[in-house]
């Protein structure tokens, strides 16, 4: 889609108003850890700020066994191995959190949450054995260069590796797909399969308790329910979903540091995605981080791919730019001072409308206007409610 639209004649347009494939592929994994962040928060009313816990824990997994300093695991460790080894150390990590936090409820919850997660990048940041440099945290060594392949562990042919410029290229009906290409279809699988396995789960009898807790925890409990296991188990299954992002995220970067898994703004951009995108919908946290990073790039100073302010520049050619508008300001100096480096303001006033005047998020609006979910609305104004 995007090499037809790279090339098309409206290629200078498309480059400014699309996201370049690399930004596509973080919107994806980072887009699945926001959908886990929903699931517990979104569908239990418990909102998790500690969640860069679990992300974090993913993606120093994925690393830390491609170095060989996992007992049991060698370099040579399947990546499809390490992102269920991640998932299920974060499994144990939730529990043994979710264990003391749920026992407070509201802020109180949010607060501890946040205090363990605080505990733990600390110790990640000053853990000697994680990396040569325990700031910026660890890379793939000389050990492990190769792809990190996304497939039927063991079997080349239905397995193709991700991961910045060092991923596979693949020929297909004439035409050839870069790394970023492959890797943003091949974690685009792993998305589509976490979220089709969160939404049957959401779906299940499980699921429902869950939307009692939200809706009325005390009723929740009158009927016969015990809330905290039910807290629990998704607390559980969020942080194993968390984790297989970190560890996608890690596998395509190759490295990851504690300001970028562990810390707890991580969590923050994951609640602003579910805000954007609504809370409550599972698919909304996606959406959201997509109109996020849209803007961002569309914003942003360098132009990697296009952007609103070398596009302009381009657009308006040299004299326009040096032309003055106000005493000495010209008008290429007006726009570098609204535009230039000023992606996060604009970011932020979106996010305050979003906050006051669509409270339900992109996904849960469209929701609210169709009278449903699109799968059930779309059957039902096709051939009616009688059908």
């Amino acid at each position: 889609m995007y090499d037809v639209l790279l090339n098309s004649p409206v290629s200078a347009e498309a480059q400014t108003l699309l996201p370049t494939v690399e930004t596509m592929v973080g919107v994806l994994y980072f887009g699945l850890f926001a959908i886990s962040f929903d699931f517990v928060s979104g569908y239990t009313g418990y909102l998790s700020f500690g969640h860069a816990v679990f992300y974090g824990t993913g993606a120093y997994t994925v690393i830390l066994v491609a170095n060989g300093k996992v007992p049991l695991l060698g370099p040579g460790t399947p990546f499809m191995l390490s992102l269920l080894v991640g998932g299920l150390l974060a499994v144990v990590l939730a529990i043994l959190v979710g264990l003391v936090s749920f026992r407070l409820s509201g802020v109180y919850f949010a607060m501890i949450t946040l205090g363990f997660a605080q505990v733990l990048y600390v110790f990640v940041r000053g853990w000697d054995y994680v990396a040569n440099n325990p700031r910026d945290g660890p890379a793939v060594g000389p050990s492990h260069v190769e792809g990190f392949q996304i497939g039927v562990p063991g079997v080349d042919q239905l397995s193709l590796a991700i991961g910045v410029l060092t991923g596979d290229e693949v020929s297909l009906l004439g035409s050839t797909l870069s790394s970023t290409a492959v890797s943003y279809y091949m974690v685009g699988l792993v998305v589509l399969g976490c979220y089709f396995a969160m939404q049957r789960i959401i779906h299940s009898p499980f699921g429902r308790v869950l939307l009692a807790i939200r809706e009325n925890e005390e009723r929740a409990v009158a009927v016969g329910y015990n809330t905290y296991l039910y807290k629990l188990g998704a607390f559980a299954i969020s942080g194993f979903f968390a984790a297989v992002a970190g560890g996608l995220f890690a596998g395509f970067r190759r490295s990851a540091s504690p300001e970028n898994s562990f810390y707890f703004l991580v969590t923050g951009d994951a609640l602003l995605a579910s805000i954007i995108g609504g809370f409550g919908t599972l698919a909304g946290p996606l959406y959201g981080r997509l109109f996020d990073e849209t803007v961002r790039e569309f914003l942003s100073p360098a132009g990697q791919g296009g952007g609103l302010l070398p596009y302009l520049r381009a657009l308006l050619g040299q004299e326009t730019l040096d032309a003055a508008v106000v005493g000495n300001e010209t008008v290429g100096g007006l726009i570098d001072l609204l535009l230039n480096g000023h992606a996060s303001l604009y970011v932020g006033i979106v996010f305050v409308l979003f906050v006051l005047y669509v409270p339900d998020g992109l996904l849960g609006t469209l929701r609210s206007r169709v009278g449903g979910t699109f799968a059930e609305a779309v059957p039902a104004r096709i051939w009616g409610d009688d059908r």
